[in-house]
């Protein structure tokens, strides 16, 4: 595996910005299934990271090592990958710059049985967000502990989302738009939606968030995996529980048991 962080300039964001990427190196054992270039995880921060927390708190690099997957962590502030009211424009960052700026540095597929996104809290936020606007680009799609029903959070009485983060990504609105509320999202999800993984610790604060958007999954048919097992919001959860999702991505490039 390559590991690097890739200081860059934005046009979207109008300053430099970065990733962490983790490339698969060539395996005779393990050859590609196209000559597109190896599938590609987007794999999205929490509101209190950067792009670096994925490969310091978790084992990521060596989970995906016999996978021939890329893996490209993003920086995007606390701005719940959306285009700020008061910011900077992180969704058009993430949903178009991004991709075209990572294969025009790395040889990547762009076909969409290649390509999965995912991420923790804030960032399992983002990764549903995603695949539910823009189904058509991703064969799968993971949420760890996802702040999956932010019109909620707003106000919850546990732990509710700092003002200050609500003024600067969606302003003064009462709730966060259609388009950025994935309850909403997901209940008007269509057929060609991506299979959804749905994490979520029994004892996280984000617990009943998580069940409500479930529920409206299922409601609408969407395809959903559904992990609620016994766990906190931290990095031992999400350091177990991502080896799981890399498990159940339906990677062509999987190596045969044995």
């Amino acid at each position: 595996m390559a590991l690097m962080r890739c200081e860059f300039d934005s046009e979207a964001l109008g300053m430099s910005t970065s990733m962490t990427v983790i490339l698969p190196q060539p395996d005779p054992a393990r050859p590609e299934p196209t000559d597109a270039g190896p599938p590609v995880l987007y794999l999205l921060h929490g509101l209190s990271d950067d792009d670096t927390a994925w490969t310091r708190q978790t084992s990521i690099e060596r989970y995906v090592s016999a996978l021939g997957l890329a893996v490209v962590m993003p920086q995007a502030g606390r701005s719940f990958y959306a285009d700020e009211k008061h910011g900077n424009r992180y969704w058009t960052f993430l949903t178009d710059e991004l991709p075209r700026v990572c294969r025009s540095f790395f040889r990547l597929s762009d076909r969409r049985e290649d390509t999965f996104v995912a991420g923790l809290s804030m960032g399992g936020y983002g990764a549903v967000k995603w695949a539910l606007r823009q189904p058509e680009r991703f064969a799968a799609a993971a949420s760890l502990s996802g702040a999956l029903n932010v019109a909620h959070r707003r106000h919850a009485p546990d732990r509710p989302l700092d003002p200050d983060v609500w003024h600067t990504v969606w302003g003064d609105a009462p709730t966060a738009g259609p388009d950025d509320d994935t309850v909403a999202l997901v209940g008007r999800a269509g057929a060609d939606t991506p299979p959804l993984y749905v994490a979520c610790g029994t004892e996280d604060f984000l617990y009943d968030d998580n069940e409500r958007f479930v529920a409206a999954a299922r409601d609408r048919g969407v395809p959903v995996t559904v992990d609620f097992s016994p766990g906190d919001h931290d990095w031992p959860y999400w350091d177990a529980t991502i080896r799981d999702v890399l498990a159940w991505l339906p990677l062509r490039t999987r190596p045969a048991a044995g």
